[in-house]
């Protein structure tokens, strides 16, 4: 028989053991749950300082923007248009990555030789510019170096003009090699009579008493260097056009309409292209956002083949530069059976838009080429501007890139518009020629197709050597 004791022992043992258990389980469970609620504290602190440093980093690139004060002269036009340009210089400040602090205008028959702006303006911009603390001063207007130096020394900040500002944005935005060769080149046109120097003493590599030392100096050195540059992407240029060429005069020969879409920098021409061909071109609300063009091809309701290109958006004043820089790319204008020329109905001033848009299609050899004046943005515009531009303009219509308003009505304007084949054919082609048939619908304008035991009846519209081709082939029953 067992000792009591011994059961009494037992007992506390297995009591205790159970207890030891019990204690174990929920020191283990408290552990677990603290671990859970370290682990959601590191998790909120974490989000926390997510939050906190996209905050700083908003911040930090608020404090990063260049800030700059605007100023323009006033010469000629209405004060509406006088304003509307400072506007605009806004928001190419604005699109090259600027804070614009302020802006200011006056009124003069023309602008002043030494500082662009008279002597009293000159000390109200300087406060401005102390008071906002601005880097940098961006006048309306192309300076001659003079100005830019005799400006600069007077405000004690940086000055650039609108040329400037303009070929900067190009530069952002330029992504192929061609475009970043041609802004590169219209860059180097536009700085090299503004390199700094100490005088005209040191800008040249001069002889005799004075003249013996050093040799070349510093600034003639860099004009050399950019002269050579310069002399390369030219080089590099003209073997890009040659195969742009190449493209166009393989159309040419096929006799296929080329359709060249054209307008103010964000007026929609992009949106346009896309709707009419599902190009895939870059859309976005700013200026300048594509600069290299893009050419598809596409067909009309009925059939016939043609090209619609989207060119790079022109803006008021400009640079002479780009233009000249820009000619191989714009020759898709100059060349262009047909211009559709958009336009932004809900801007403030559409037609200084199309006078802007004319001048550099003048320019470039477009002056003669048909045009369809496109109206974008009619969902937002005001009803009483897009009447008048459809009124003013002869050829003119509506539409929505957004919306999809009024886009049927102008394919229907644009296929009218194309120029047709010169000769009509009506004959049976045999069934064994089935690459003139094809040939037929690639070039031609197809009116009516059957079929007979002898071959493909074809009624149809098509260029001159087309129609040679067809002529030479043997009549179906010899």
């Amino acid at each position: 028989m067992s000792d009591p004791l011994d059961l009494d022992i037992e007992q506390l043992l297995r009591e205790s053991a159970e207890i030891a258990a019990e204690y174990d389980n929920s020191e283990y469970e408290e552990s677990e749950q603290q671990d859970l609620q370290d682990r959601q504290a590191l998790k909120r602190v974490h989000g926390l300082s997510t939050e906190l440093q996209d905050v700083n980093d908003a911040e930090y690139r608020q404090l990063r923007l260049e800030k700059v004060v605007l100023v323009g002269v006033w010469t000629e036009g209405t004060l509406q248009d006088a304003e509307n340009s400072l506007k605009e210089l806004s928001a190419l400040a604005e699109t090259a990555g600027s804070q614009v602090m302020d802006g200011l205008m006056q009124r003069r028959d023309r602008a002043d030789p030494s500082t662009y702006i008279g002597s009293g303006k000159v000390e109200e911009l300087r406060q401005v510019v102390m008071a906002t603390g601005a880097d940098t001063v961006v006048c309306d207007g192309e300076l001659s170096p003079a100005q830019l130096r005799s400006l600069e020394s007077k405000v004690k900040v940086k000055v650039i003009d609108r040329t400037a500002l303009i070929l900067d944005i190009f530069a952002q935005h330029a992504k192929s090699r061609e475009g970043k060769a041609q802004v590169e080149l219209a860059q180097m046109t536009y700085l090299l009579p503004r390199l700094r120097g100490w005088g005209d003493s040191l800008s040249r590599q001069a002889g005799g008493i004075g003249g013996r030392g050093p040799g070349e100096t510093k600034i003639e050195t860099d004009r050399r260097r950019i002269n050579d540059k310069m002399a390369k992407l030219r080089k590099d240029l003209k073997e890009m056009k040659v195969a742009r060429d190449t493209k166009r005069q393989e159309r040419n020969r096929f006799n296929i309409p080329s359709v060249a879409i054209v307008g103010y920098t964000n007026a929609g021409k992009s949106s346009l292209m896309n709707k009419l061909t599902g190009a895939g071109v870059l859309v976005e609300n700013a200026l300048f956002a594509t600069l290299d063009p893009t050419t598809r091809q596409t067909r009309t309701t009925d059939g016939r083949v043609f090209t619609l290109s989207d060119t790079v958006g022109f803006v008021r004043h400009l640079p002479h530069q780009l233009v000249e820089a820009f000619k191989s790319t714009l020759e898709e204008v100059a060349e262009a059976d047909l211009l559709v020329h958009v336009v932004d109905g809900s801007h403030p001033d559409p037609m200084e838009q199309i006078r802007a848009v004319r001048l550099v299609i003048d320019e470039v050899g477009g002056a003669k080429i048909p045009e369809i004046i496109a109206v974008n943005k009619a969902d937002i515009a005001k009803p009483e501007v897009v009447m008048e531009l459809l009124r003013k303009e002869g050829n003119a219509f509506a539409f929505s890139a957004r919306t999809g308003f009024g886009i049927p009505t102008l394919v229907k304007a644009i296929e009218s518009s194309l120029p047709r084949p010169a000769v009509e054919i009506n004959l049976t082609i045999p069934f064994d020629r089935g690459d003139l048939v094809s040939a037929i619908h690639q070039r031609g304008e197809i009116l009516s197709e059957s079929y007979s035991e002898d071959g493909t009846v074809m009624h149809a519209r098509v260029d001159g050597d087309l129609a040679k081709q067809i002529s030479e082939i043997p009549s179906p029953r010899g």
